[in-house]
């Protein structure tokens, strides 16, 4: 392990950013990190409660929020979508904050809940009912079906039809449980009832669910000697109000109270985790005193209950008759360890052939195995999740490295030390964030070979295997590009497409635009590949514009084939390889492409967009020979250039309807038909790459009549993504980045961008809308926002209210094209 940067609040001398107690953290699958702090105000004496939320490629860019909890923040957590979050305090109030427009550094409180007075030590959002299991002993496979499976699992509640309901689960201290769930009409329905007729205290405890759809709820009251107590929650809906049944389930004490040896040693619960939220069988506990602690992981088992002779001769027990009971058992325990400060738990649901240690040891170098603890003394242990046996350690500053590296034990030093209070790791376990006692933010990498040798191979094949995890998922990807180095690029991407080809054709439609998003941020971190990049960004832009202007086609008669009209325009382009555009139309229906005249007009920005991108190809084609120039990728990709060749064939047939959609180009001759001569090269083109294992060279005829080109037609210039100002790309060299919340870093760029600042609007020249084609000047007044991950930009309100192009631009209201997600950007951005 080593760290990738650090983020620190600036010293005020009237109010400070202080790490409350309890401190928390939690990590959502988009990447995105929430954490807490007390705003401390030295003049009015008061503290007030923050909710900090950071995109881990910019965490500078803090969104901190009086959370308005009148005590202490205990609990939170973020659903599965990585797109609400929840707050609780001591209080007994929960808070669900929900995204303003879509916005990632922009949050409100939507609904919430309340058991008035009673602090909550637990909570979490119910389960949708959605597990994909990784199976890592099969991540050589060539189907995506034989790595990942969906696991059956049902939601803890469902509506009507089977539909997830929403909503959480929480659990106070006077053992109380509550439920709240969110009505489709946005109301909230709130039931609370006992864990168990006998109320006790609870000072820690977890929630976990059972594939069944029932939950588990864990407690301890904090004490070592007392049981480990555990429940089984049913929640239901009965006329239109919300029922609990609870039920006990087996308990367990805790191994280092019953060995003689350490029976008074560690006298208190300090940690009580299930190892994952869909795995309520297992559990992970840690004592301590105030100098160390010791970690134990119990399994609960179903064992058979052996019946006495006499009752076997009365009624004999055959086969699987046998009565079963369940038990808890220990898998494994650690020797005496500094104390810990903090426990953070993989997130990777990993499939495991059996639970026996021996089989979890031959898969122990892939990350998601491991397990995270923190130490007072500023260390950082990874170990194994079953067998907690020692795979990366990270010394802090303040943390001294043992002479004896195999030696777990080290001497304390003296005065406070600096150490994690909170930590949490990402969704593929490969970085970890942690907030120490100073409220300071660490980002820390996790080698995939989790601290061991392996070669380049094993290494690429986990990194590989967690991208295509994310492909499926649908989850960010950011820290996975930590790992990725600059020689990595190159092969990363080639494996990734030829896993992606050998999937069916339906799932390969389902993932066409992520595969693209993810081959474009891997081209990102490598000099020779940065200018793929760009043509990446524009496939999918080139994608997008598709399937909305295809989208648009109506059928002329309700009773048509099967085949839609966009269906039947690819066909009849694919097949009909004729150079003349109009004959080409001949075969179309062209009153299917009949539309209204204002609806044609909203469109000249993107049909704009599809023309300049033809003709700036074209006349790119005599230079192919260099493959930094942006578009190049283009020239050997039969798939988009037939998507290309479609979209001038309707662009054509718009402009019989209204010229005034089609494109501007600036000819040199009046008489010129542009349309026709690009739509001619374009074919020539696209006739020596369009099959993917057959690619001839383009004759000396078309290259001849592309050099022509600049001398017919002014190329426009090309508006390409600028370069990102995220923190992965100066990442590379390994070295610690010093970062301050709520000041952009003043940081050298990426090596490789100055290669890229031909292609890209120098600041201070007019900016452009990426996404809408239109231009906004150079100082824009209206408000803006930007891509967290490849840095579009478009504004915030949509200028336009015809109904074709709103229908564009719900295509990324939620999400940019490459699936990252929305922040708001200043007005006078530059």
């Amino acid at each position: 392990m080593d760290l990738a940067y650090v983020c620190e609040w600036e010293k005020k001398p009237k109010s400070n950013h202080c790490p409350s107690i309890p401190l928390v953290c939690a990590w959502s699958c988009r990447n995105l990190i929430a954490f807490t702090t007390d705003l401390k105000n030295e003049e009015e004496k008061d503290l007030t409660h923050m909710v900090h939320i950071i995109d881990t490629e910019h965490p500078w860019d803090v969104y901190s929020v009086n959370s308005g909890h009148t005590e202490v923040i205990t609990c939170l957590e973020w659903d599965q979508s990585g797109s609400r979050l929840l707050s609780a305090d001591a209080d007994g109030h929960i808070k669900c904050w929900s995204m303003t427009d879509h916005l990632a550094n922009s949050w409100e409180n939507t609904v919430g809940s309340l058991v008035e007075g009673d602090p909550v030590v637990a909570l979490s959002w119910l389960h949708n009912g959605v597990k994909l299991a990784l199976h890592v002993e099969k991540s050589g496979a060539s189907n995506f079906g034989e790595k990942f499976s969906r696991v059956k699992f049902s939601p803890s509640l469902t509506l009507f039809g089977g539909k997830p309901m929403e909503g959480w689960i929480a659990v106070t201290i006077s053992g109380l449980v509550t439920v709240s769930l969110l009505k489709p009409n946005g109301q909230v329905l709130t039931s609370t009832e006992s864990l168990c007729r006998l109320r006790c205290r609870v000072a820690l405890a977890d929630v976990a669910f059972t594939g069944g759809g029932n939950i588990v709820v864990a407690t301890s009251d904090g004490s070592s000697t007392s049981p480990v107590q555990f429940y089984k929650v049913c929640v239901s809906v009965v006329n239109e109000k919300c029922k609990i049944d609870t039920e006990i389930l087996p308990s367990l004490f805790m191994r280092c109270t019953t060995d003689p040896a350490r029976k008074d040693k560690y006298p208190a619960i300090t940690h009580l985790k299930f190892l994952a939220r869909d795995m309520s069988e297992q559990v992970l506990l840690c004592a301590s005193n105030q100098n160390s602690s010791i970690v134990e992981c119990w399994s609960l088992r179903k064992e058979g209950l052996p019946v006495n002779n006499i009752f076997q001769q009365i009624s004999p027990v055959v086969g699987d008759k046998q009565p079963m009971i369940l038990k808890w058992r220990i898998l494994s325990a650690t020797n005496d360890l500094d104390r810990v400060s903090a426990v953070a738990l993989p997130k990777l649901p990993i499939s495991l052939t059996n639970t026996d240690l021996k089989v979890a040891n031959d898969t122990k170098f892939f990350p998601g195995l491991g397990l995270a603890l923190a130490f007072h003394d500023g260390s950082v242990h990874i170990v194994h999740r079953l067998s907690l046996q020692m795979m990366a350690v990270f010394y802090g500053s303040s943390s001294q490295r043992p002479v004896d590296e195999q030696t777990i034990k080290r001497q304390r030093t003296a005065g406070p030390l600096v150490h994690f209070k909170a930590m949490q790791l990402s969704w593929t376990s490969l970085a970890l964030a942690g907030i120490d006692s100073h409220g300071k933010l660490s980002m820390l990498r996790i080698s995939p070979s989790m601290g061991h040798v392996l070669d380049m191979n094993m290494s690429l094949r986990h990194l590989l295997f967690l991208l295509e995890y994310c492909m499926v998922t649908g989850y960010d990807w950011w820290d996975i590009l930590l790992h990725v180095q600059p020689n990595m690029v190159q092969n990363l991407v080639e494996k990734l497409h030829e896993e992606y080809m050998r999937q069916n054709a339906a799932l390969q439609q389902v993932l066409s635009t992520r595969i693209v998003a993810m081959k474009a941020s891997l081209c990102k971190l490598s000099s020779s590949t940065i200018a793929r990049v760009c043509d990446y960004h524009a496939k999918l832009f080139l994608i997008a514009i598709s399937c909305t202007l295809k989208s648009l086609l109506r059928p002329h008669f309700l009773n048509t084939p099967d085949k839609s009209p966009g269906d039947r325009l690819t066909e009849i382009c694919s097949k009909i390889t004729d150079i003349d555009i109009d004959k080409v139309m001949i075969n179309l229906k062209t009153e299917e492409f009949v539309l209204e005249m204002t609806t044609l007009q909203s469109l000249q920005q993107l049909i704009q967009w599809v023309g300049d991108f033809v003709l700036y190809l074209l006349a790119s084609l005599p230079n192919q020979g260099s493959p930094v120039r942006p578009g190049h990728s283009f020239l050997r990709d039969g798939a988009s250039l037939g998507m290309f060749r479609e979209l001038m064939v309707v662009i054509r047939i718009w402009g019989l309807l209204k010229p005034s959609c089609l494109p501007v180009y600036t000819a040199t001759s009046d008489t010129q038909d542009s349309m026709s001569l690009l739509f001619r090269l374009l074919t020539k083109l696209w006739l020596c790459c369009r099959e993917e294992n057959h690619i001839t060279e383009p004759d000396d005829t078309l290259i001849d009549e592309c050099c022509l080109l600049p001398s017919q037609l002014l190329i426009p210039n090309i508006d390409w993504l600028p370069i990102n100002d995220g923190i992965i790309s100066k990442l590379q060299n390994k070295q610690l980045v010093r970062l301050q919340f709520g000041k952009a870093p003043g940081l050298v760029g990426h090596t490789v961008s100055s290669q890229f600042d031909a292609f890209v609007r120098a600041p201070g020249q007019p900016k452009i809308d990426h996404l809408r084609r239109l231009h906004l000047g150079a100082f824009p007044t209206e408000e803006c926002k930007s891509c967290t991950r490849c840095g579009c930009v478009t504004m915030l309100k949509s200028p336009n209210k015809v109904t074709a192009v709103k229908q564009w631009e719900q295509r990324w209201i939620k999400n940019c094209l490459c699936g990252g997600l929305w922040r708001r950007m200043p007005l006078s951005y530059s």
